[in-house]
């Protein structure tokens, strides 16, 4: 039976296999892992030569194991960074699995002190790959963080650039539909992960932005391919309604829904606007719409809620054919009193109900309501100042008591 190899003579042979090891670690990496023969040569040579790194830094521990107890993690240095974003961690623990099967078989014939090395070798390799991983990971969260900040960011102020898609991509946005911005108060402990959590579970995509005091999330209905079923979509407020829980307490205001991601900078400066203005409704509710103070944006000095108005309500009005902005406005100045407006408008009362009727068909609120009747009279005081040419509506003489019928009343001018 032969003598035991001494250390030194032990560490002589183990320097002599070195390359035969790393050829064989490299063919048996062929013959049993597919992943590595569909990778393209440059990334195979680097996996090789983690292969052989960790061959050397093996008989470098088993020279000294206490002279550089991490010497495993120099493994990983000599591959390129971007091995770490084209191999997997599990794909790197089958790597190590191969090399120590390979060294182990080679070593078997020898003493226990080698084939022990391996085995606590094996696991400070594992360990070290873990912790490689680990820390990318971390360096990627932290980069992704300040890319969702400056990403938000660029939506909120309207300020970006034909790059705002890719870096939008880049945080793994899949969204393709909708979109509109969440603005309320910053929690005391904010639970993004959770926040997260519950957008996956609406299927919706979320990008986070804490501004001090305001938390903003960007929602977006997200499709695979582009392709959903629009019977499943949850509405927008819907969504809104089960995060509210995630922000702080006070005020909440949804903005509206946008075609895309990239044009998200309209609906959070309504957002934004919303938010600073929700204090001064009593009634305000929460979540509530940015549309649904309208009023005040537009006296806190909106434009986009002033354009807004004037768009929805006045120019629809004073573009119909019939007297409904007449009507309407008389309404308004009379106190919302039926019987006033038709002594003005010398028509029935049946008639201005009729056209009140008419005139929530056409834009979609009822003068009859007081909270909508402020939005309404707001409307038309901004539109009489952007168009003034507009005719206005002044009083006429005194009735003759005629009878007059619904649908015919006379027309005047105003």
């Amino acid at each position: 039976m032969p003598a035991p190899r001494t250390k030194d003579q032990t560490l002589n042979w183990l320097r002599s296999i070195s390359g035969e090891l790393s050829t064989a670690t490299v063919k048996r990496l062929e013959d049993t892992l597919p992943w590595f023969g569909d990778m393209p040569p440059g990334r195979r040579s680097a996996v090789g030569l983690v292969a052989q790194s960790g061959i050397s830094s093996f008989i470098a521990w088993f020279e000294d194991p206490t002279a550089t107890p991490w010497v495993a993690a120099d493994v990983f240095d000599s591959a390129p960074r971007e091995l770490l974003r084209s191999v997997s961690l599990q794909q790197t623990l089958q790597l190590i699995r191969v090399v120590v099967e390979v060294v182990e078989e080679r070593t078997k014939s020898t003493d226990g002190d080698v084939r022990e090395a391996v085995l606590k070798y094996s696991r400070d390799i594992a360990f070290a790959a873990a912790d490689v991983y680990a820390r990318a990971a971390e360096a990627r969260g932290l980069w992704d963080a300040r890319l969702e900040a400056l990403v938000v960011d660029s939506i909120l102020t309207g300020e970006h650039d034909d790059e705002l898609p890719s870096r939008i991509a880049a945080l793994g946005w899949h969204g393709h539909g909708e979109v509109s911005v969440l603005v309320g108060t910053t929690p005391r402990i904010l639970e993004v992960d959770q926040i997260r959590r519950t957008a996956r579970h609406n299927k919706v995509d979320l990008l986070v932005g804490v501004q001090g005091g305001r938390l903003v999330l960007v929602i977006g209905r997200a499709h695979p391919n582009g392709e959903g079923d629009e019977t499943e979509q949850v509405p927008f407020m819907e969504i809104a309604e089960r995060l509210e829980p995630s922000f702080g307490d006070g005020r909440l205001v949804l903005g509206p829904p946008v075609p895309s991601v990239v044009e998200a900078s309209r609906s959070a400066r309504a957002a934004l606007a919303g938010f600073a203005v929700a204090g001064a409704w009593r009634k305000a509710q929460r979540p509530m719409l940015a549309d649904e103070l309208l009023p005040e944006r537009a006296l806190a000095g909106d434009p986009l809620a002033r354009q807004t108005l004037v768009a929805r309500v006045f120019r629809p009005l004073a573009d119909h054919q019939s007297d409904l902005l007449t009507t309407l406005w008389c309404y308004l100045d009379n106190g919302r009193s039926l019987e006033a407006t038709a002594r003005e408008l010398f028509v029935h009362p049946n008639t201005v109900r009729y056209r009140l009727k008419r005139v929530s068909e056409v834009i979609g609120w009822d003068a009859t309501g007081p909270r909508e009747a402020l939005i309404l009279q707001c409307a038309l005081i901004l539109g009489n100042i952007a168009e003034p040419k507009q005719p206005e509506p002044r009083r006429q003489a005194g009735t003759n008591g005629a009878a007059h019928v619904p649908r015919r009343g006379r027309r005047t001018s105003h």
